[in-house]
């Protein structure tokens, strides 16, 4: 598998992937390793949606579909920007097996192509101590929704 730090220094627009990570209230860190390919894999691990990707819409066609009141960006340029991919609802069920997260915020989710198609983007959340998929217009966007990403190394 290699060391986390060799494999870093063997690829470090990967560690400036992580400083983003951070720099926007990510809190990166190692959650396991791809079985497949044998990457090690980090997530945002920040009790709430990291607070410096937020109030995005989902992705540039959403963008470019408002109207008004645009927000600064969408979490899908933002993530590519920052060189890491959005969490899948897996990956989102994943993260919440190892603590409690996003209690008082939400966070996107890869959403399928058939949903996007018709307009609409997922995010979850963890209320009642259960982890809910919910829908909304891929244009929305709020004060406590973002997103947390993984970054393979």
């Amino acid at each position: 598998m290699g060391g986390v730090q060799a494999r870093l220094e063997a690829q470090p627009a990967k560690l400036w992937s992580l400083f983003e990570m951070a720099r926007t209230g990510g809190e990166p860190d190692v959650v396991g390793v791809d079985p497949k390919t044998g990457e090690i894999l980090f997530y945002d691990c920040a009790e709430q949606s990291p607070a410096g990707r937020r109030r995005l819409c989902y992705d540039q066609a959403a963008l470019e579909a408002r109207k008004a009141n645009k927000p600064a960006d969408s979490v899908m340029n933002l993530a590519a920007a920052m060189g890491i991919d959005l969490l899948t609802e897996d990956d989102y069920r994943r993260l919440q097996e190892l603590g409690e997260f996003d209690t008082k915020t939400s966070s996107w989710v890869i959403t399928p192509p058939e949903i996007r198609a018709l307009g609409g983007a997922l995010f979850c959340d963890r209320r009642y101590d259960h982890v809910f998929v919910y829908h909304n217009g891929a244009d929305s966007y709020y004060g406590a929704r973002g997103f947390r990403g993984v970054l393979r190394v």
